[in-house]
């Protein structure tokens, strides 16, 4: 709270939280270890059957790891948040702990690569049906709900790497199942799904929440009796944070609005130029007045992110030579990170899918995810602009 008793922004949030465990120490305190001792076989047994008891054994929770967890949760306006080894694995544990043989989930179809596969493949195998539908449609996602079956409605926005946008509006209405938001893209600063009655907002902290490309996490954030429920099948599936990447992970927080602010500017200006280049069909971005969503960006993000997308005509030859010419930026399929980086998603983060999955998604050949970094805009628009040249 500030000074006025108002809540903080979200930048002060950033800087302050995550910090009960500190005591006197200005940087995140590393609890380096697996287990600890426990004080009498009673204590032993409590920790054992209570959820997330701290100072007990890792896997279960981990002094670090906690402090991570609640300063999402605070950038989120959430109740409590639970961190894992990885985004996959708050996507599969999430799934896993809230779905069983019979259940329903419904998942849009402009979703991150992993995400679908995992729904496509591992759930029916569990015996869990999922309709994948149309997230830009309206009311998509409410008919295709079944009552009484229909568990999970799983959605992701901005979604990878189209830039498709999902109603949050419309998805907190849907009563029943219970409601998820991949907000990776957006970061806690870029939206907050859970003031739209949304019950579940997941990201692979990975990207921009750590935010150096030095710690692979993923985590989700809500109510906390409905991450007790999760954290109570996470402790089997295994797929704990580590501590060491927890505490990058609350290092990268504290810079987290700045990041994002510098990226998002220089976002917008790169996305604006190139939508003007003769060797470009389009750009996605939803900072654009061009994006088909421009509206729903506006009334549901503070700006249109650090990432975009961009058609180049010309097809697979055309986006190899611009992956492989950019000098500054760089080739990797992550994102998030300080470094401005290009990904051909139909050959790397979106290969796993058929031609026809990738067609029917609008991940062509010719199809480039950007993620902007922190360098200098004129040197990016430089670089773009050389690269962009040996297209003709």
């Amino acid at each position: 709270m500030t000074a006025e008793d108002q809540p903080a922004r979200p930048d002060t949030i950033a800087i302050r939280s995550g910090r009960d465990d500190a005591n006197t120490s200005l940087a995140p305190t590393l609890w380096a270890t697996s287990a600890f001792i426990t004080p009498s076989l009673d204590e032993a047994r409590r920790m054992s059957t209570v959820p997330r008891s701290e100072r007990f054994y890792s896997r279960y929770s981990n002094p670090t790891v906690k402090s991570f967890e609640d300063a999402v949760a605070a950038l989120e306006g959430a109740e409590a948040a639970l961190a894992f080894s990885s985004g996959m694995g708050a996507v599969a544990t999430t799934i896993m702990a809230l779905c069983s043989t019979g259940d329903h989930i419904v998942a849009q179809r402009h979703i991150y690569s992993g995400t679908q596969l995992f729904l496509q493949g591992a759930c029916p195998r569990f015996g869990i049906d999922v309709t994948f539908v149309d997230g830009t449609t309206p009311g998509a996602f409410q008919a295709a709900v079944i009552p009484g079956r229909t568990m999970l409605v799983v959605t992701e926005s901005p979604a990878n790497p189209q830039m498709a946008l999902v109603d949050l509006d419309e998805i907190g209405a849907i009563k029943g199942p219970i409601t998820v938001v991949d907000s990776t893209f957006a970061t806690p600063i870029g939206q907050r799904p859970l003031e739209h009655g949304i019950d579940l907002v997941l990201h692979s902290a990975t990207k921009g929440i750590a935010g150096h490309n030095d710690a692979t996490l993923g985590v989700v954030a809500g109510s906390k009796d409905l991450l007790d429920s999760i954290w109570a099948y996470s402790v089997l599936h295994g797929a704990c944070a580590s501590p060491f990447d927890a505490m990058n992970g609350l290092r990268g927080i504290r810079t987290l609005p700045v990041r994002f602010a510098r990226q998002t500017d220089t976002a917008l200006r790169l996305a604006g130029w190139l939508e003007t280049h003769p060797a470009v069909a389009c750009v996605r971005y939803p900072g654009l007045d061009s994006h088909p969503q421009r509206e729903l960006a506006k009334r549901q993000m503070t700006s249109g992110g650090s990432m975009f997308a961009v058609e180049l005509v010309g097809g697979l030859e055309a986006g190899r030579k611009f992956v492989e010419g950019v000098q500054l930026a760089q080739l990797a399929s992550t994102l998030g990170g300080p470094e401005t980086l290009v990904t051909h998603p139909a050959s790397s983060t979106h290969v796993g899918l058929t031609q026809a999955e990738r067609e029917d998604r609008g991940i062509t050949d010719g199809l480039v995810r950007v993620s902007v970094g922190l360098e200098h805009p004129d040197d990016l628009l430089a670089d773009f602009a050389q690269a962009l040249a040996a297209l003709a």
